[in-house]
């Protein structure tokens, strides 16, 4: 920042002008005045205290708030599920009597086709398939066990 000499000596005529008018003031009160600029100067900047909330802007904020909580904790309804199609009476009659002809069999112990377990023979595993596994069983474990090491 550089200031120029005209500036500066502006700066001092101000200054001394100033010097000027504050003598000129001292004498017409024979010295009060700069008694008065001296203890304004050194007095501390006042302490700005606490500042006060009326009772009435306590209870907006408060009042505020208890909303915000009561927003927040109100449980949330659940979405109406829209149910697109429906079942006619006469369609849950049906199912109904089939349900009760099925229980009814049941209980006399006929079987229906749902509640059969197929009927077929068990199948054996041969002699050289089950040797066929225990040796690719081997295989695998040897090369699980070299690749540990």
């Amino acid at each position: 920042m550089s200031i120029s000499i005209a500036t500066l000596k502006e700066a001092v005529k101000i200054k001394e002008t100033i010097q000027e008018l504050e003598s000129r003031l001292a004498r017409m009160f024979d010295g009060a005045v700069t008694a008065v600029k001296h203890a304004v100067d050194s007095a501390p900047a006042p302490v700005r205290g606490r500042r006060k909330m009326s009772a009435a802007a306590r209870a907006k904020i408060s009042a505020a708030q208890k909303a915000r909580w009561a927003a927040r904790a109100k449980p949330v309804a659940a979405p109406k599920s829209k149910r697109g199609r429906s079942l006619s009476p006469e369609g849950r009659a049906r199912i109904v009597a089939a349900l009760k002809a099925r229980w009814a069999k049941q209980k006399k112990g006929v079987k229906t086709a749902a509640t059969a377990k197929p009927a077929g023979k068990k199948r054996k595993l041969s002699a050289a398939g089950r040797a066929r596994i225990v040796a690719a069983l081997k295989k695998r474990w040897a090369a699980h066990r070299k690749a540990g090491k």
